[in-house]
C-alpha cells in the first residue's frame, strides 16, 4: 500500500498536479517587498542581523498524510476541504513537501520575553511563512476590521530547520500538532480571536522526544499544521532592536537599526490599522494611537479568555499578537475544576503564567512592547495607555460576565459581587467551570406569586454534580509552600508572635495560612456533611442571583419575552463543549495509534460548542487514556486500587462531562 501511494502521488506530480486547486492559489508577498528581507540561505541556526526575515526551504516529509482538514479555515483561502482532503497533492503542499506555486518560503526574526527574562533572538525556529494569499472577493466586505488588508498569511508548523531552530530539529509531532490544530479552530467558534488552522498532515518520519519531561525519550510521528492569519507578528518582532538586556546580558540581533524598527511600524499600521494611518498625520501621535489599539485588543482578548477558562501556558512576549490573536498554542488548557491557581504548563513550577495572572502578565508584556517601540512613542503617554490597562480590562470582563448570567437590560452595583461570590463558591467547591455556567441558564426568574419552595432547588442538585469530592478537596487546598519555609512559619507564630504578624501580612504567606484553614476544616468533616454545607452555600447564591434577576424583569411588560431572550444568549455565551485535556488526550492517543477518524470527530463538535446535543446523541470519545490509566492504577497498591476506575458499561466519555479521575494524571509541557 505504501508502494503504490508513493506510485500515485509520483504519477499525479508527473502529469496531474495542474488540476490540484492548490497550485491557482492567487499569492501577493506583500511582507517580503515591504520588510528587510536576509537573502542568504546559509545552513544552520545563526544571528540574522538587520532583517525581519530569512529566506528558507521546508523540508519534505516522508508519505505525508492527511489527519485531518477544517473546512471552516480553508474557506479563508476559497478552498473546499472535500476537495482537499481527496487532492493527491494535498499533503504534500499543505505540509511544505512541495512548494507551492508563488509561495516564498520565509522563517520570521523575533525576539522575547520569555518567564520574565529577555531571551535574544528567537524566531520561527519551527515555522515556515509559505506567502500571502488574497482573500475571495466575497470576503472583502465582512473583513475591514479583523482583516483589512485582504490577504491571509499562511504557514507551516513543523517544516523543518531555520536559522532560528538553534538547537532544535524544527518538526513537531503528532502530539502537540493535534492539540494546536484542534485548539485554534476550537477558539474560532467560541468567538475569540486566534490564528486558524486549516489542515493537520502527518508522516512516517519520526523523532525522538521526551513529552513527560522525564529523560524518557520515544519516537514520534514528524507533523505539520498549516496555520492562516492576517499576520503572525508579535511583540517580539519589536524587540529584535533591543540593546544588551541589564539582567540577562542579551541582545537583539539589531540593536540600535532605528531606521529597521520605524520600516516595521510604517508597514503593520498601513497595513492593519488604515483608520489609523488615515487619521493621524503626526507619526508619534499615529503610533500611540496604534499602541492604545494594540492595548485594548490584548484587554479584549484577555477578558475573552478568563470568560471561557482558557489558560495560555507560554504567554510570552513572543507568543503575543500584535493584532491581539491568541497565537501558539504549545501548552495550553481550559479549567475544569474551578482553581484561579490553574497552571496548565507542568514547566511552569513557579505559576507564572496562571489563570489568575493572565490580565497582569498581557500588561506586562505590552509594558515591553513599549520599551522595545522606544522613540516612536511618547513615553508619558505610553505610560498613560499602561494604567489604562486593568481597569479597561475588568470592565470587559464584567460585560461578559454579565451575559454569561444574563444580565442583559441593566446594570446594577452588585453585579461585581454577584460574580465575585459565585466564583469563590465555585472555587470552594470545586465546581467544573464550563459546565456550572452553562447550568444556570436552568435557574428561573422569580414570577409573581410563586410559592416559597421555588428556591432553585433543580438546579443545585445538577451544580452539586458537578463539584469535586471531599478527598479532591482536601489534595486541592494543600499549602503549597516550601515545607521548611511553611514549618519555619508556623514555628514563628508560637515562639515570636510579633515577627509572625509581619510575615502573616505578605500576600504569598496568608494565602498559604489561608489554604491551611480552609485543610483544617474539611479534614475535620465528612462527605455527607461537605455535600450539605454545599448545598446550602449554593441555594443561598442562586437566592441572590434570582433577586437580581427580578430587576430584569422590573417594569417589562412581555416577561416570557425576557426570559426566553436570557436563556438564548445564555446558551449562545457559556459553552457545552471546550477542548479539555482529556478530549484531546483521547483523540491523541487513537491517532498515535493509527487511527484519525477521533481527532475529526472532536473538531466536527468543537464546530458548534454551543450546540445543545439530545443526551440520546450526545457525541463522546473513547476511554483510551482511561482505560489504560485504569489498568496502571489496579496495579498499584491496595490503597489507591480504585482510584482511577470508570464504570465498566460506559464505552465513551461525553465530550460535556466533567472530566473522569484519571484526567489529573495527564501532563502537558
Amino acid at each position: 500500500v505504501f508502494i503504490l501511494s508513493r506510485w500515485v502521488r509520483a504519477v499525479c506530480s508527473m502529469v496531474g498536479s495542474a488540476s490540484s486547486s492548490l497550485e491557482r492559489l492567487p499569492f501577493n508577498n506583500v511582507a517580503l517587498k515591504k520588510l528587510p528581507l536576509d537573502s542568504s540561505e546559509e545552513p544552520g541556526s545563526r544571528t540574522v542581523s538587520g532583517a525581519c526575515f530569512s529566506r528558507v526551504q521546508p523540508q519534505p516529509l516522508v508519505n505525508p498524510t492527511f489527519v485531518a482538514v477544517s473546512g471552516p479555515a480553508l474557506a479563508l483561502l476559497g478552498l473546499d476541504d472535500k476537495e482537499i482532503f481527496h487532492d493527491l497533492l494535498g499533503p504534500e503542499y499543505l505540509s511544505g513537501s512541495k512548494v507551492l506555486p508563488g509561495s516564498e518560503p520565509a522563517a520570521h526574526c523575533y525576539c522575547g520575553h520569555q518567564f520574565g527574562l529577555f531571551a535574544g533572538q528567537l524566531g520561527d525556529g519551527a515555522v515556515c511563512y509559505l506567502g500571502e494569499v488574497e482573500a475571495p472577493a466575497d470576503q472583502i466586505g465582512t473583513m475591514q476590521r479583523d482583516n483589512p488588508c485582504g490577504r491571509w498569511e499562511i504557514q507551516v508548523k513543523g517544516a523543518g530547520v531555520t536559522p532560528y531552530s538553534r538547537e532544535s530539529d524544527g518538526r513537531k509531532v503528532l502530539r502537540s500538532s493535534i492539540r494546536e490544530f484542534l485548539c485554534s479552530e476550537a477558539m474560532a467558534a467560541l468567538g475569540i480571536p486566534t490564528t486558524r488552522a486549516a489542515s493537520l498532515v502527518t508522516s512516517d518520519l519520526y523523532v525522538n522526544r521526551d513529552p513527560l519531561n522525564n529523560g524518557r525519550r520515544r519516537p514520534e510521528r514528524c507533523s505539520v499544521v498549516l496555520r492562516i492569519a492576517p499576520s503572525f507578528i508579535r511583540f517580539g518582532s519589536f524587540e529584535i532592536f533591543q540593546s544588551r538586556d541589564e539582567f540577562s546580558g542579551r541582545q537583539g540581533p539589531s540593536p540600535g537599526r532605528h531606521d529597521i524598527r520605524a520600516q516595521l511600524v510604517d508597514y503593520v499600521i498601513d497595513t492593519f490599522y488604515p483608520d489609523i494611518q488615515r487619521c493621524h498625520g503626526n507619526r508619534k501621535e499615529r503610533n500611540t494611537a496604534f499602541f492604545k489599539e494594540v492595548t485594548v485588543r490584548t484587554a479584549r482578548l484577555v477578558a475573552q479568555w478568563q470568560c471561557v477558562g482558557f489558560c495560555h501556558g507560554v504567554l510570552n512576549t513572543d507568543n503575543m499578537s500584535i493584532l491581539g490573536l491568541t497565537v501558539d498554542y504549545g501548552p495550553f488548557g481550559f479549567i475544569d475544576r474551578f482553581d484561579p491557581e490553574f497552571v496548565c504548563n507542568a514547566s511552569d513550577r513557579r505559576g507564572r503564567y496562571s489563570y489568575q495572572a493572565q490580565p497582569s502578565v498581557c500588561r506586562w508584556n505590552l509594558a515591553r512592547l513599549a520599551e522595545a517601540l522606544g522613540s516612536e512613542l511618547h513615553a508619558s503617554q505610553a505610560g498613560a495607555i499602561l494604567d489604562e490597562f486593568m481597569p479597561l480590562y475588568e470592565t470587559l470582563y464584567l460585560a461578559n460576565m454579565r451575559r454569561k448570567l444574563g444580565l442583559l437590560r441593566r446594570k446594577e452595583p452588585e453585579d461585581q459581587e454577584l460574580v465575585s461570590e459565585l466564583l469563590q463558591l465555585m472555587h470552594n467547591t470545586g465546581a467544573d467551570f464550563t459546565n456550572t455556567f452553562r447550568l444556570l441558564s436552568g435557574v428561573s426568574c422569580p414570577v409573581v406569586g410563586e410559592g416559597k419552595g421555588a428556591t432553585g432547588g433543580p438546579v443545585v442538585d445538577l451544580l452539586l454534580e458537578q463539584c469535586v469530592s471531599l478527598e479532591e478537596l482536601k489534595v486541592a487546598n494543600k499549602p503549597t509552600m516550601e515545607p521548611r519555609e511553611l514549618a519555619m512559619v508556623l514555628s514563628m507564630a508560637q515562639t515570636n508572635p510579633a515577627m509572625f504578624g509581619l510575615v502573616a501580612d505578605r500576600p504569598e504567606v496568608a494565602h498559604q495560612l489561608e489554604k491551611m484553614g480552609r485543610l483544617k476544616e474539611l479534614l475535620n468533616t465528612n462527605q455527607d456533611e461537605l455535600r450539605a454545607k454545599q448545598r446550602e452555600d449554593w441555594l443561598r447564591w442562586i437566592s441572590q442571583y434570582r433577586k437580581r434577576l427580578v430587576k430584569e424583569c422590573d417594569g417589562a411588560r412581555e416577561v416570557c419575552t425576557i426570559e426566553e431572550e436570557r436563556i438564548r444568549v445564555m446558551d449562545s455565551t457559556n459553552p457545552r463543549v471546550v477542548l479539555r485535556n482529556y478530549i484531546a488526550q483521547n483523540a491523541i492517543q487513537a491517532a498515535e495509534n493509527g487511527d484519525f477518524s477521533e481527532v475529526r470527530r472532536v473538531l466536527k463538535v468543537l464546530e458548534n460548542p454551543y450546540c445543545a446535543y439530545p443526551e440520546s446523541e450526545l457525541p463522546g470519545g473513547p476511554k483510551t487514556f482511561g482505560e489504560r490509566y485504569q489498568k496502571g492504577m489496579e496495579k498499584d497498591k491496595e490503597g489507591r486500587k480504585d482510584e482511577g476506575r470508570t464504570d465498566g458499561n460506559q464505552n465513551c466519555v461525553p465530550y460535556d462531562s466533567k472530566p473522569p479521575v484519571w484526567a489529573r494524571e495527564i501532563c502537558v509541557t
